[in-house]
């Protein structure tokens, strides 16, 4: 039961008034009542509207709150959807194309982890279905499609799937709102799949890795200097971790004594908290960074704006032509394979990857920290040069 009454409601006083779970109601100095979701996005206290006192009641509130809950929960933002819905309200009965893509946008980019996937959303629609922004939704046949799409089906095979399956997800959506019914022009399997020419098969691409047997050496270079940037990128190999991971790691997830860096789920591409046991070399780093801190909570900030993480592209001027960032957690990979007389699961674990099937996960409930450690350990060792040497691969017959 909430702590407010209807009767409290009802001579409520000037100010605001919790009801708990986030619902508060808010009277102003000219009596003015509404009602407001109070929750934390992204470390920041927001407030989502949930209309007038006068006309909601306190049982519809405390309902409004819960679904609010529910959303902030899934990792969708309440205030995210209620724009997505006056738009819908707003729009007219037939809206554009590009209309309803910008609707989509902002009902499902709040729940996308990576920043870079949304911004590829928008961006390959701007750039690529152009030409169908301004056609209302209702008038887009096949022969429109087929337009659109000819001219990068061939040349750009991987982007134009993906802008026709982001096109597909769009109609669906103005076809759920009755904007326009049929067939989706959009749609591959019995559709586009007959009409449209015959693309290149896609090879598989794996990102460029560095060999692990040069890593010591590269390191070793790479000391040379000790900026935001080198120490963030030895610190990202030596944790084996993604870009994203490392360059955003924040004071508040290092834990010092246990010598554990826990990441939340927000921030990880599984959507589960991962621990990551760091070794003496990735502890020193963090060391040396606590040093320079000057506020803020990034451990590795930007050398232009402090208040933000170090970008990309400072890390990827050190690295050798053909290099990737994500390549190093192949050759952490490699080098457990070849290296390392440690468990394939432990291996993956220390990856984030999940291993097994879902009977096996819901049985299996340890993230082997511990045995986790040796390994991170002994990778840290290898890369720093402390046992580079004595590393004996092992025969394929001993694997």
């Amino acid at each position: 039961m909430g702590k407010l009454s209807a009767r409290a409601v009802a001579v409520a006083r000037p100010g605001r008034h919790g009801d708990g779970h986030g619902l508060y109601l808010i009277v102003s100095k000219t009596g003015a009542r509404k009602w407001v979701f109070r929750f934390t996005r992204d470390g920041r206290v927001t407030e989502a509207g949930l209309g007038s006192a006068n006309t909601i009641s306190l049982a519809q509130a405390r309902e409004k709150a819960q679904a609010a809950r529910l959303e902030v929960a899934a990792g969708i933002n309440p205030i995210a959807v209620k724009k997505a819905a006056a738009a819908v309200a707003k729009a007219p009965k037939t809206p554009t194309f590009g209309a309803v893509a910008d609707m989509v946008f902002a009902a499902k980019s709040p729940s996308w982890r990576s920043a870079t996937h949304t911004q590829q959303w928008a961006s390959s629609l701007m750039r690529y279905a152009a030409a169908l922004r301004d056609t209302p939704i209702d008038r887009i046949d096949d022969m429109a499609v087929r337009s659109a799409l000819m001219s990068i089906w061939v040349t750009l095979p991987e982007t134009a799937s993906r802008v026709r399956g982001r096109c597909e997800e769009i109609w669906d959506y103005a076809k759920v709102h009755s904007w326009c019914t049929g067939e989706n022009p959009f749609r591959w399997k019995g559709n586009l799949k007959h009409v449209l020419p015959r693309r290149p098969k896609l090879e598989q691409r794996h990102l460029a890795a560095m060999d692990y047997r040069h890593i010591p050496k590269f390191l070793e270079e790479l000391r040379t200097e000790e900026t935001a940037a080198r120490l963030c990128l030895e610190f990202l190999i030596l944790a084996a971790s993604r870009s994203a991971e490392a360059r955003e790691a924040r004071w508040s997830e290092i834990d010092f004594k246990a010598a554990i860096w826990t990441l939340p789920p927000e921030r990880m591409k599984a959507g589960q908290s991962h621990r990551v046991p760091l070794p003496t070399r990735a502890i020193a780093i963090l060391e040396i960074m606590q040093a320079r801190r000057a506020g803020g909570d990034f451990v590795f900030p930007s050398a232009v704006k402090p208040s933000r993480p170090v970008s990309e592209y400072p890390l990827h001027k050190l690295l050798p032509s053909g290099v990737t960032l994500h390549g190093f957690r192949s050759s952490f990979r490699n080098f457990c394979a070849e290296c390392a007389s440690y468990p394939r699961e432990l291996a993956e674990e220390a990856l984030a990857h999940r291993v097994g099937n879902a009977v096996e996960r819901a049985y299996r409930r340890t993230d082997l920290l511990e045995q986790r450690r040796q390994l991170m350990e002994a990778w840290a060792q290898y890369c720093t040069g402390s046992i580079a040497e004595n590393v004996i691969p092992l025969s394929a017959g001993r694997r």
